[in-house]
């Protein structure tokens, strides 16, 4: 199990990617707009740099959502290998069989 701070904090980083991602993609959107002037765009950079660093999606990290583990995740079930294992060798994850052949 990770720790609750490293958790808690990924969650506090997913409530500010979420808070601000309007406001990041109008700014995104007014700076690769060939037809915005120069002033204009400046001033989004500008907007943007003094945005929370945390409000930028790639700075969030894909836990686990049982135990909190970093690496070797799913993303498609939200898991850890081990738990994905763990549930699939006990038939809870539909479609999901032990090869053999």
């Amino acid at each position: 199990m990770a720790k609750l701070s490293l958790i808690n904090r990924e969650e506090k980083r997913a409530r500010m990617v979420k808070k601000y991602a309007v406001k990041r993609a109008d700014l995104k959107s007014l700076i690769s707009n060939s037809k915005t002037s120069d002033e204009d765009r400046m001033a989004a950079y500008k907007a943007l740099q003094e945005l929370p660093r945390d409000s930028s999606p790639v700075r969030q990290r894909n836990r686990c959502q049982l135990t909190g583990r970093p690496r070797g995740v799913f993303s498609k079930f939200g898991l850890a290998r081990s738990k994905v294992r763990e549930y699939a060798m006990r038939g809870e994850i539909p479609g999901i069989v032990k090869a053999s052949w």
